[in-house]
């Protein structure tokens, strides 16, 4: 019977009522039998015993657990604090901060100012946090909290929405400077020939006409591939359904590509058969093109460009587009599909080139589902590479 109290007041009670009847001259069994019953009546009558409340260590266990339970799955980034110190951090934190975080204190764990400002407020709330996880890393941090010990962090990466953000932002600076270049150029002579054109010999004005001239081509030039790698990015998530040769495709857009005053300079080696891709048919003469102007262009002047077209253990076509000329440092190579991006911009301009062309080539290699190589040695040349999945019957 632990933990029941023993009713001492009605026992007392019983006995004496039992003392009065024996005055009575009431039969004693008859005493003895109500006394008993009435002291097991008041026994009976009291409430069970109550267990004991769990101490509060075990009660805080219990909560930790249930939380580690609720938020490990997650695809957020969570943890749980108690005051300041971390006790649950679920996979995603562990992966995107470290293991060590859990049972350290969040201010050490986090080491970021915006992010120890944010534990430091009791009413929670949200921040972003720039550089958490790495130099160009971005996160939104939200802290809520449960009672006056414990709250939760939630962390969510926006690195990737940074990242578009300032790419867009470089883009429209990059095209800015591009576009105003040719068209400073233009307005310069413009004006010069307005005002002095009379008194300037024919000589110089016609030299002034063929220099506007050559800038007006290079910003229409300019303008049509910033229009061409729009297009191309816009599309690039709906794959190609329309069969194609690729064989026939090669051999028109690489002459093409070369025009009538370097078409010789151009060594074709394709295969007698077709090579079956699904493609787009205009997106992929201008990847050929692309390749072999700029083979032309930055290659060696008096070496050929060799174009050629095969196959792989992975049943893939094979593009290749290879020049001798001076070649890449291997330093450029990773940047090289990079919007405007230049191993010497001088040359690049005096070339006609806009910058856009090997990111034209890009796009439109991975909408064909394809694979983009390029290899460059100093002083021996350049190989560019497109493997595009083949169409078997």
């Amino acid at each position: 019977m632990e933990g029941r109290h023993i009713p001492a007041a009605g026992i007392v009670i019983a006995v004496v009522t039992g003392i009065i009847l024996i005055f009575a001259g009431v039969d004693l069994a008859i005493i003895a039998a109500v006394v008993l019953v009435w002291c097991a009546s008041f026994w009976l009558a009291m409430p069970p015993p109550q267990k004991a409340a769990p101490p509060p260590t075990e009660g805080v266990q219990l909560t930790r657990s249930g939380m580690r339970d609720l938020i490990e799955h997650s695809g957020l980034p969570m943890l749980m604090l108690d005051g300041n110190r971390i006790i649950v951090g679920n996979k995603a934190a562990r992966e995107a901060i470290g293991t060590h975080i859990v049972g350290q204190d969040a201010r050490v764990a986090l080491r970021h100012p915006v992010a120890v400002d944010l534990l430091d407020r009791e009413e929670g709330g949200s921040a972003d946090v720039q550089g958490l996880t790495g130099p160009r890393s971005s996160w939104q941090m939200t802290r809520t909290p449960i009672d006056q010990r414990y709250s939760l962090i939630e962390l969510i990466n926006r690195t990737s929405e940074a990242d578009v953000s300032r790419a867009h932002t470089d883009f429209v600076a990059n095209a800015s400077h591009e576009l105003r270049t040719p068209l400073a150029s233009i307005i310069g002579y413009m004006e010069t020939l307005e005002d002095e054109g009379e008194d300037m010999p024919a000589a110089q004005v016609e030299k002034f006409y063929a220099t506007v001239l050559r800038e007006a081509r290079r910003l229409q030039t300019l303008v049509d591939d910033l229009m061409s790698l729009s297009r191309v990015e816009a599309e690039k998530h709906d794959q190609p359904r329309e069969q194609l040769d690729l064989t026939k495709l090669t051999q028109q857009a690489a002459r093409d590509g070369a025009g009538p005053d370097r078409v010789k300079r151009v060594r074709l080696e394709l295969p007698p058969h077709p090579v079956m891709i699904r493609g787009d048919h205009k997106q992929l003469e201008q990847l050929v093109r692309n390749l072999v102007d700029n083979a032309l262009k930055y290659g060696s002047a008096t070496e050929n460009v060799t174009v050629s077209l095969g196959s792989d253990e992975r049943d893939m076509a094979v593009l290749t587009v290879k020049d001798r000329g001076e070649g890449i440092a291997a330093e450029h190579l990773p940047h090289l599909t990079r919007r405007f991006y230049r191993t010497d911009p001088s040359r690049s301009r005096a070339a006609g080139g806009t910058g856009l062309g090997l990111a034209i080539v890009k796009h439109i290699v991975e909408r064909h589902r394809g694979r983009l190589d390029i290899a460059s040695k100093l002083g021996v040349g350049t190989t560019i590479s497109v493997r595009i999945p083949q169409v078997r019957d």
